[in-house]
């Protein structure tokens, strides 16, 4: 555990020791990703923007269900402050419950996938070849939000260099196994984009078992695995009124994207390829503010555990600082080197790829704008995580995403003639509300935690 901090600048290192672990595992985690974006890219560009669908598909059902771990973070974490280790044990437990019972139950319409895609108006030969990845990835559910459970767990109880050292260690695995099942290479049969479904879901089941042994021998006192089948209706009841609106938050803003992903795929194949590309490329950066969210979201939630309101704030103040600081950096970089940056992801024998390039540079420019309003959002969210304020942020992300965002995307794309660009620039407004919203939600209401002035005190 980190002393109590006091200063700014004792919040500033607290969040960075945190934090950086949590930055790098997720850029690690990413990794696995966008490695199979890459080879897939350079093996077909079909293959590329079945896996951008796929993917999508795959990313908004989990997501709802990640919410349930995420809940884990601040309840453990103002457990922990308490140095209450019977109540971490029983939120964690919990928390896995609810992740494999989601987990199970979701896996179900991923046998129709195809008919699904098709359904919604993508190119029939991208939705053929979406499916075979997603009858692949669909056994990777259960394990994966596994993962996240274990990962929040750790991260409220200040474990995170595991998180990180075996992230690396799966996303190196991952590129060997990508490279020998997607091109045939070494004596592997030539797989295509089954090859990278299946490395993907060998690098989870090996990520589960490695947090498994590290919690057993480094964490023995909270015996998360001892009768594990008993029940705790009170905390599951807790764990999942504090996680449904975090996972529907985190719905709303995928399915955000997702959305836009599938706008994207009426304009065209080769914009959705684009489009897949840029959000690689942002999804990249966005991995640094979401470790400082998951730090936000512990230190927060040990200050509400100790009603120390002083801390809150300035640790609130710090990480939106951090987060403010790295945003401006990266859009840089995005407005001058687009061009630079998309061509990593295309065979320079693509004959589509003076095309890909010119739409994909144009939206990583648009990119740039977002950067630090989706920073802010994040954030935001976080600290209201902390602080288990979970619910009208759920309403104010909504809003913002699919009332707002969504509309102004779709009227500048298709009626506004604009595009892929038109696109993305709705995404920057749904985006840049939401960040309004959720700091004055924060800084107006639920950074107030410190106990009532009585007489008496």
């Amino acid at each position: 555990m980190q002393p109590i901090a006091h200063t700014y600048q004792e919040h500033s290192r607290a969040i960075w020791t945190l934090g950086m672990p949590l930055i790098l595992s997720n850029l690690a985690q990413f990794a696995i990703h966008i490695t199979d974006t890459i080879m897939l890219g350079w093996y077909d560009v079909v293959a590329l923007a079945a896996s951008t669908i796929a993917g999508t598909m795959f990313f908004v059902i989990f997501i709802v269900g990640a919410g349930f771990a995420q809940a884990v973070t601040p309840l453990v974490a103002a457990a922990a402050e308490e140095n209450d280790d019977v109540q971490v044990r029983r939120v964690t437990r919990m928390g896995l419950w609810l992740s494999i019972m989601y987990g199970l139950v979701v896996t179900v319409p991923f046998f129709w996938a195809e008919d699904i895609l098709l359904a919604i108006g993508q190119d029939a030969e991208v939705a053929a070849m979406a499916h075979i990845y997603l009858q692949i990835i669909i056994w990777q559910m259960v394990p994966a939000l596994i993962i996240m459970t274990f990962k929040a767990f750790l991260a409220a109880m200040e474990h995170t260099a595991i998180i990180l050292w075996a992230t690396i260690g799966t996303a190196i695995m991952n590129a060997f196994v990508n490279y020998a099942l997607i091109f045939g290479n070494w004596g592997a049969p030539e797989l295509g984009i089954k090859g990278a479904a299946i490395a993907s879901l060998a690098v989870t089941g090996l990520t589960v078992v490695i947090l498994v042994i590290y919690i057993l021998r480094k964490l023995p006192q909270f015996e998360l695995f001892k009768n594990f089948w008993r029940s705790d209706s009170e905390i599951m009841k807790r764990v999942y009124m504090l996680g449904w609106p975090i996972g529907l938050t985190s719905l709303a803003e995928g399915g955000l994207f997702s959305a836009s992903a599938v706008m994207m795929g009426w304009i065209g194949p080769i914009e959705l390829a684009a489009h897949g590309i840029a959000i690689q490329l942002a999804s990249l950066t966005f991995m640094v503010h979401i470790g400082f969210s998951q730090a936000a979201t512990v230190r927060a939630g040990r200050a509400l555990g100790r009603k120390d309101e002083p801390s809150l704030r300035r640790g609130g103040i710090t990480a939106i600082g951090l987060s403010a600081v790295f945003a401006v950096l990266t859009s840089l970089i995005f407005l001058a080197m687009p061009e630079v940056l998309v061509s990593l992801f295309i065979d320079p024998d693509e004959p589509e790829r003076a095309t890909l390039l010119r739409i994909g540079a144009s939206l990583i420019m648009v990119a740039a704008l977002f950067q630090l309003v989706d920073g802010l959002q994040v954030l935001a969210l976080g600290l209201l995580r902390g602080v288990q304020d979970t619910t009208v942020p759920m309403v104010m992300a909504t809003i913002s995403y699919w009332v707002i965002g969504l509309p102004v995307s779709y009227m500048l794309a298709f009626t506004f003639d604009m595009g892929a660009v038109g696109l993305w620039l709705g995404l920057v407004i749904g985006l840049a509300i939401a960040a309004v919203l959720l700091l004055w939600r924060f800084w107006g209401r639920s950074v107030r935690i410190a106990p009532p002035i009585t007489a008496e005190t």
